[in-house]
C-alpha cells in the first residue's frame, strides 16, 4: 500500500496511528506530497487533492481519513478499531466525528491566522474556538474509552493538533477528566509514535 501524506497533517496521524495500532503500518510505504501544491500524482489518486490518500495493493485509491481508516481495519486480525454493531459503533462513529469536527474547526482557525485581522476575520475565529470549546465540553462529560477505538484514536489527534497549534489556549484548564484521559492514552504505541513534533 502507498500513502500520500505530509508530516503535520493530523489526518495522516490518525490514518497511520490506526495502522500501527492494527500492527500493519510496515506494510504501507509514505509518498511526501504537498496537497497546496496540487502535485500531479496525488491528482492522478484523489481530485480533491488533499492528504492522507491511500493506494491499496489493487490499486484502489482511497481517501479522507475515515474511509482509510475503516478500510485498515479489514486488514490483518488484531481487535476492530470499529466497532462491528450496536451502540458500540455508534458511539465510536460519534466521537470521530467529534474529533474531526475539532480538528476542521482548528484547521480553519489557523488557515485565518494567515489573513489580516477584521470583523469577519474575528467573527470566524471565534464561531471556530467556541465551536471547540463546546465539544471539549462534551467530551468532558462523555469520555471516550482508554481502549483505543476509532473514537478515541480521532478525539487524540485532535487534542494533539490543539496541542500543537494552539499550545497558548490551555484546552486542559476546566476539563480534569479528559485531560487525563489524553495522558493515558497517549501511551498508546500508535499515538506516541506519530506524536506531532514539527510546530512549523
Amino acid at each position: 500500500m502507498k500513502l500520500f501524506y505530509s508530516p503535520t497533517s493530523p489526518y495522516v496521524r490518525k490514518v497511520m496511528a490506526c495502522a500501527i495500532i492494527r500492527g500493519i503500518d510496515q506494510q504501507i510505504t509514505k509518498i511526501f506530497s504537498n496537497p497546496h501544491e496540487s502535485p500531479a500524482n496525488l491528482l492522478a489518486a484523489n481530485p480533491l487533492s488533499k492528504v492522507p490518500c491511500l493506494i491499496t495493493v489493487d490499486g484502489l485509491a482511497l481517501f479522507d481519513s475515515p474511509v482509510i481508516c475503516e478500510f485498515l481495519d479489514s486488514i490483518g486480525d488484531a481487535p476492530p478499531l470499529f466497532p462491528r454493531a450496536g451502540g458500540a459503533r455508534w458511539l465510536a462513529l460519534k466521537q470521530q466525528a467529534i474529533g474531526d469536527g475539532v480538528l476542521e474547526a482548528a484547521i480553519v482557525r489557523r488557515m485565518e491566522q494567515r489573513r489580516a485581522a477584521d470583523a469577519a476575520h474575528d467573527a470566524v475565529v471565534a464561531r471556530q474556538q467556541a465551536a471547540i470549546g463546546r465539544a471539549l465540553d462534551a467530551l468532558e462529560r462523555d469520555l471516550p474509552q482508554k481502549t483505543p477505538n476509532i473514537g478515541a484514536v480521532a478525539v487524540a489527534c485532535a487534542l494533539g493538533y490543539l496541542d500543537l497549534r494552539f499550545a497558548d489556549d490551555a484546552w486542559r484548564e476546566g476539563r480534569p477528566q479528559l485531560a487525563g484521559w489524553f495522558a493515558e492514552i497517549m501511551e498508546t504505541p500508535g499515538l506516541a509514535r506519530t506524536a506531532p513534533a514539527d510546530p512549523a
